[in-house]
Order: structure tokens, then C-alpha cells, then sequence
């Protein structure tokens, strides 16, 4: 710091930090957060040394730790910052169409932290919008775990979702928590988890804005089909898309049911993929049919994981032909983006291929299946 000519305090000015904070961690007193060590870093010009030498944790499970216990922000936190982190939010919801969650992860991920930060030392006007804000972060990086198949990462992030949430006192966002564990039961294949999550998310559905009572519904639908109740799960969906068109909160999160052309039409069709049914999948593949010609092609991502589910209920009928073009095109997008819910909704067709004859297309998909494996 003195070969640069910087004082404590003149360092303590750049980098934004009270100087008897910084004192600690340039004494070996107190160790310095990798967000520090950044900030550090930029005061100095230092081009990375000092973020660097901040030890790594051993424990591979370090990830999931709860950021609660991170470095406080010495403060004030100022209100704007607020508005900043929720400005951002869009963008990343955006980015996650394109780059998929392997991209993604670590932008979101110190963003969060940061937030985690400011909560701490944050006033109680200020700290009820960080928490609100926060739980937006927490959710979207659950889902990124999620996409990118750490189940553990995600359920911690889950978790911390549904606890800053009730911190914020919003009964929106708290229902919005629950739907977001329904969504990490189906993963895990728990219907009946999935039923109750979705339950407990409506529990007082007069305080409930239509988004949030949309997103709930069709999540309970997706449990009743995993538990092969189709007429419960219609008509749970039928409930869901009288709602549609009344979406009309300013929340930055959940908004997949206003991007999403024929969004309830989507989770129809994959709640009868959940089945298991042949009458099912043949209904399911023709709703795929009407649904993906009206869908717009910067949804790549989304777009692949539907063809993904298509190829599932055509594989059930059996259609081989169309099953590999399909597979084809969305092994393509694993590669790119790391998805690992594509990925497993492509490998799951090798399974539903087994009874296929010996034929050209079904060593064709098994080909497409090893190369992202």
C-alpha cells in the first residue's frame, strides 16, 4: 500500500471501507472476503494479487454455506442500491435463456452475497426491500443449481429463499418460496412433496396476486400428475389459465408465465408426459405439436427443453424418426449451456426407447445420447 503512495485512509476512501475495518485485514487480524480482496485489488491496481492469497475453503460443501455469516458491510447501505439490484434482476433472467446456468452461476452468485451483506447492516425501511430483493436473488440462483443438476446447491439456496422471504413479511413472496420447493420436488420425483409444497403456497389464497396463485396451481397439477391424476391435474390447470390474463404485479420474479406464449398449454403437456400413460403421451405429443409452432426462437433454451418433452411422448407411441431429429437438435444445446435438466431429459429417451426394434434410428439416439453423457 505505502509502494504505491496510498494511505490507510486514502486506501479506505477508494475502496469504500471504514479504515479501522481495512486496518484488521491488511494486520492479519481479521480475513478478508474474496469480495474484499476484489475491491482491494482495484483500489491498489494490484491486478489480482491480493484476491489471490485469499484462501480457498477445503470442504467441497462450502458452496452451500449460508452467506448470513459472510463480512458485513460496514454501511450506511444506501436505498438506491435497492433499485439497482432489482434493475438487474431482468437482465439475468434474460442471460439464462442464452447462456444457461453454468455461465451465469457466478455473477448471480456474488451479487447474492453482496445482498446478503447489506442486509446485515442495512435500517429496518432499507433492510425489509434487501430482503425482498434478496429472496429474488436466492431463488433465481436455486434455479440455476438447479438447471445445472447440483440438486444440494439448489436446496440450500431453496431454503435460504423461503427464509428471507418470511423476514420480508410478503405473503407473495413466501408463496412464491413454496412453489420454487414444489419445483425442486419434481426434480426429485416426490409428488406427493410437490402436492404439499404447492398446498401450503395457497393456503390463503385471498392475499395472493394471480402470478403468484398461477404458479402455485400449476406446480400442485404437476404432483397430481406425477401421482397419475389426470383429471386433478386439468383441473387444476384450467384453474390456472383463467389467471393468466390478470398477471399484472411489478414482482421481477416468476414472470416465465408472461414470456411464455401458451404457458399453461405447456405445463398440460408435460403433466401428461408425467403419466407414464401411452393415451397420455399421445395427447401430450399433439399439444407439442400445436405449441411449439407459435414459439418464438430466441427462447432457445425453453424451446429445446419442450422439443426434449415432445420427443419423450412421441418415443411412447412410438415415432423414431422424429424422436432422433428432435434429440439432435437439443444435444446441441446441452453442449452450449450445460443444462442439466436438458441433459436428463434427453437421456431419459434412451429408456423410452428400449422398446424400439433393432433400427437405424435407435442406434442414431443412442450416439446422440453418449455424446453428452
Amino acid at each position: 500500500m505505502t509502494e504505491r503512495g496510498m494511505s490507510l485512509r486514502g486506501l479506505a476512501r477508494v475502496a469504500g471501507y471504514d479504515p479501522s475495518y481495512l486496518s484488521k485485514i491488511l494486520s492479519g487480524r481479521k480475513p478478508a472476503s474474496p469480495y474484499v480482496a476484489k475491491c482491494l485489488d482495484e483500489a491498489l491496481g494490484a491486478g489480482g494479487a491480493i484476491e489471490q492469497t485469499v484462501s480457498q475453503p477445503a470442504d467441497p460443501r462450502a458452496d452451500r454455506q449460508s452467506p448470513a455469516f459472510a463480512e458485513a458491510y460496514p454501511g450506511p447501505v444506501a436505498p438506491e442500491l435497492v433499485g439497482y439490484f432489482r434493475g438487474q434482476l431482468p437482465g439475468h433472467y434474460r442471460a439464462d435463456m442464452f447462456l444457461g446456468p453454468r455461465h451465469l452461476i457466478p455473477t448471480v452468485k456474488t451479487q447474492t452475497e453482496l445482498i446478503t451483506q447489506l442486509i446485515q447492516t442495512a435500517e429496518a425501511s432499507v433492510r425489509r426491500d434487501l430482503l425482498g430483493v434478496g429472496a429474488a436473488y436466492t431463488a433465481l440462483l436455486g434455479w440455476l443449481y438447479q438447471d445445472a443438476g447440483d440438486l444440494g446447491s439448489s436446496a440450500h439456496w431453496r431454503d435460504l429463499t423461503l427464509a428471507l422471504a418470511h423476514r420480508s413479511g410478503d405473503p407473495q413472496l413466501v408463496s412464491y418460496a413454496l412453489t420454487n420447493k414444489a419445483m425442486m420436488a419434481i426434480d426429485l420425483g416426490d409428488g406427493h412433496a410437490v402436492v404439499d409444497f404447492a398446498q401450503a403456497a395457497l393456503a390463503d389464497q385471498t392475499q395472493l396476486c394471480p402470478k403468484v396463485r398461477v404458479l402455485a396451481l400449476q406446480h400442485q397439477a404437476h404432483g397430481f400428475a406425477m401421482l397419475k391424476d389426470r383429471p386433478e391435474a386439468d383441473r387444476l390447470l384450467d384453474a390456472a389459465e383463467t389467471l393468466t390474463e390478470r398477471v399484472d404485479d411489478d414482482y421481477p420474479w416468476g414472470n416465465a408465465c408472461r414470456r411464455t406464449p401458451a404457458y399453461v398449454q405447456v405445463q398440460r403437456a408435460t403433466c401428461y408426459g408425467h403419466t407414464g400413460r401411452q393415451a397420455d403421451a399421445a395427447d401430450a405429443a399433439a399439444l407439442w405439436d400445436q405449441i411449439l409452432g407459435a414459439m418464438p426462437e430466441e427462447l432457445r433454451r425453453d424451446n429445446a427443453v419442450f422439443h426434449a418433452r415432445q420427443a419423450a411422448a412421441l418415443a411412447a407411441l412410438p415415432d423414431p424418426e422424429r424422436v432422433t431429429s428432435i434429440a439432435a437438435g437439443a444435444a446441441s444445446l446441452v453442449r452450449e449451456t450445460g443444462s442439466a435438466r436438458l441433459r436428463r431429459e434427453l437421456v431419459a429417451l434412451r429408456d423410452q426407447a428400449r422398446g424400439w426394434p433393432q433400427t437405424a434410428a435407435r442406434r442414431e439416439l443412442g450416439e446422440i445420447i453418449a455424446s453428452i453423457a
